[in-house]
This record gives C-alpha cells, sequence and structure tokens, in this order.
C-alpha cells in the first residue's frame, strides 16, 4: 500500500481507522530544528472531531505521542515517529459485506480480497489526516524560519463563498486571519451562512461539499522541476491524497479556459527592492511547474461526506443481489471545517520538500 511521500522530507502514514492507533514516520527533517510541541497540539485540535456542533461527534483526544526523532526539543536526526491512539471507536456501527455508496469500501475490497480493514473505512479514512497534521505542523515551524508562511479558510460551501486571498499583495496577517476564528472563513458572516447551510443539510439527513483556498507566501522563486516535478504536481500528489478532495486549481485554475491570452497573462514589473513581480497572478505562483515567488493559491474541491443517513442502493459481496442501506455511525455532515488545517498540512510538507530538494534551506 503506498502511503509515502517525498524525496528529502519523506513521510509515511501507518495505522486504521479503528486500529490501535494511527500515525507517521517523517525521514530527512533537518537536524537542530526546535519544535514547539504545545503549537504542534494546537494545530491537530484544528482537525480533531467532536470539537463543534457542525462536526461528527466522535471524541478523539488526538494527543499525539513522540516515540523517536526529537532530543531536548530538537530534531535529532533520527527520524521522527509520532503515533495518536484511537480511542472512542465504535466497530459495531459498520458492516462487512455491505459497500457504503461514494466510500473505498468496494474498491478495497476488489483490491485486497476481502481482507481490508472496513471499520470505519480502515487505511481509507479520513481519520489519517491526524498523523498528516502532525507532519504538517512540524514542517510550519520549520519553514517560518524560513520566512514561508502557509494558510487556507473555506471559500466555499455549497452556493455560499467567502472572499479570497489577495492574489498578489497576500498579507501574513491575512493568510492566518481564518485560523483565529472558531469557524474558519476570512468573512465571519459568510462563516455563519456556511453554518447554516451545514445546519440544514444534518437535518435533512444529508451532507454538503464545497471548496478550500490555501497559499504559500515568502516562497523563493525557482522551486520545483520541469514537466513532472513541477511544483503543481507534487503538491498535487499530497492535496489528492486528502479524502474527499476531487479536484484542484492553482491560480485561476479553470478560469484560464474563459480567458482570452491578453487576460490571462500576468505583466511583469521589478519592485522598490528591484525583485520581479507580476502585475496579476493568474498563474498563481509557478510557472513551468517552477515557483515565480509570487504567491502560491490553490483551491480544492471537497465532495460531500458520502455518510448520509438516507436509504441508499447498495449490493451484498458474495450473495451478488442488491440491498438498501442506512448507514449508521458518528460523520461530519461537512468537512471543510476540519480540512481546512489538512490543506495547511499537505502544502507545507511538499513545500518543505521542495526547498530542500532545490538546495534552498539554510540553517536558521
Amino acid at each position: 500500500m503506498s502511503s509515502k511521500f517525498g524525496e528529502k522530507i519523506q513521510i509515511t502514514i501507518f495505522g486504521q481507522s479503528h486500529s490501535e492507533a494511527i500515525g507517521v514516520v517523517i525521514d530527512g527533517l533537518p537536524a537542530g530544528e526546535a519544535i514547539d510541541l504545545e503549537r504542534v497540539q494546537a494545530f491537530l485540535e484544528r482537525r480533531a472531531p467532536g470539537r463543534a456542533d457542525y462536526a461528527t461527534p466522535r471524541k478523539e483526544g488526538d494527543q499525539a505521542k513522540i516515540l523517536s526523532g526529537l532530543f531536548e526539543g530538537k530534531t535529532c536526526g533520527a527520524p521522527l515517529c509520532a503515533i495518536i491512539e484511537n480511542t472512542n471507536t465504535r466497530s459495531k456501527d459498520y458492516e462487512r459485506n455491505i459497500p457504503r455508496p461514494g466510500h473505498a469500501d468496494f474498491t478495497a475490497w476488489e483490491k485486497y480480497a476481502g481482507a481490508n480493514d472496513y471499520r470505519g473505512g480502515g487505511h481509507f479514512s479520513g481519520r489519517l489526516t491526524a498523523p498528516l497534521c502532525f507532519a504538517g505542523a512540524v514542517c510550519l515551524q520549520i519553514l517560518e524560519r524560513q520566512g514561508i508562511h502557509v494558510g487556507a479558510h473555506i471559500a466555499s460551501i455549497g452556493e455560499v463563498k467567502d472572499e479570497l486571498f489577495d492574489e498578489v499583495e497576500l498579507s501574513e496577517t491575512m493568510l492566518h486571519q481564518a485560523a483565529a476564528h472558531p469557524f474558519p472563513t476570512l468573512s465571519e458572516t459568510a462563516g455563519e451562512a456556511m453554518r447554516q447551510v451545514i445546519a440544514q443539510a444534518r437535518m435533512e439527513q444529508d451532507s454538503v461539499g464545497g471548496v478550500v483556498e490555501g497559499a504559500v507566501i515568502g516562497l523563493p522563486a525557482g522551486l520545483g522541476e520541469p514537466m513532472f516535478d513541477g511544483v503543481e504536481s507534487r503538491l498535487g500528489a499530497l492535496l489528492f491524497a486528502i479524502p474527499a478532495v476531487k479536484g484542484v486549481e492553482f491560480g485561476a485554475g479553470f478560469g484560464v479556459a474563459q480567458m482570452r491570452g491578453s487576460e490571462n497573462n500576468d505583466p511583469y514589473y521589478y519592485d522598490k527592492a528591484g525583485q520581479v513581480r507580476t502585475r496579476t497572478n493568474h498563474h498563481g505562483g509557478a510557472l513551468g511547474g517552477i515557483t515565480s515567488g509570487m504567491p502560491l493559491l490553490t483551491r480544492l474541491a471537497f465532495k460531500p461526506t458520502p455518510s448520509i443517513s438516507q436509504p441508499q442502493e447498495s449490493i451484498i459481496f458474495g450473495e451478488k443481489r442488491d440491498t438498501e442501506l442506512c448507514v449508521h455511525g458518528r460523520h461530519d455532515p461537512c468537512i471543510l471545517p476540519r480540512a481546512v488545517p489538512v490543506v495547511e498540512a499537505a502544502l507545507a510538507i511538499g513545500v518543505l520538500d521542495m526547498l530542500c530538494i532545490a538546495g534552498k534551506y539554510k540553517k536558521v
């Protein structure tokens, strides 16, 4: 099973939704980097379940236990390994032989000849984004000392839209604005309207999807490789690994299909510091797979949570007959609020890896 990513900064995620624990091994981290574990834990709590009325009632402490890789509060050169115990599982809520529509139950059963852990989706569960967030929280702290900052917010849920990041003059304050709100939007008014959409979906035993916008500022120009190892290619692999992500775009994304070249091209100029900049940022901070020095902008489309309480058509493995299924268990009517830190984590991991590949990591 391919649960590894990275060239210089390599992560391996392990565990299942209902196993004893889930965790991550991070190899290749620069030695001597101080890691504030309280900040790491605060980051994990932004993703953790059971902390809001719009999230699953499954309560998990998500306390990360460090097994190796830190000594006296700093990375020591050894692989950094952390586990997060699963303490509030209800395996009885899941059917072994009836796949839930919209989940990986059928495809996992087919691939692993029925030996897959079906409880809560097993290794395909959104629960596995907790160790991803641990790795991302570590990388975020290292990036900050390099002058690189990462942030994200909910851009839309259903038909309700938030403001978007400033594509040219994106400040650190705006980048982290959503993280300071109980509901991660830039506009609190939009956030309240989104909560109402989620509440309505919950009452109707349904779910709703949306879009998360992520950004990185402070990136030097020149990161990334042409063609297969370009910025979009490498980050796209990480972002598509987030469960429920069905679309990723950079910059103006699919909007460029409606533009002319004169509209889409971003004019160059020298700023007061003599740095090359662009007047607009339709390219989203990457050209030819290489960073331009402008803010890196991406948007991710998340599908509605497939676990809904309405009756759905399904099948019974081994009996070759159809059946009807009502999904039990505790599920988010919308995963977008908890997905925001996951997007930040994925971006941080990918950016730090590319920074080290390019040899532009500098010991501070």
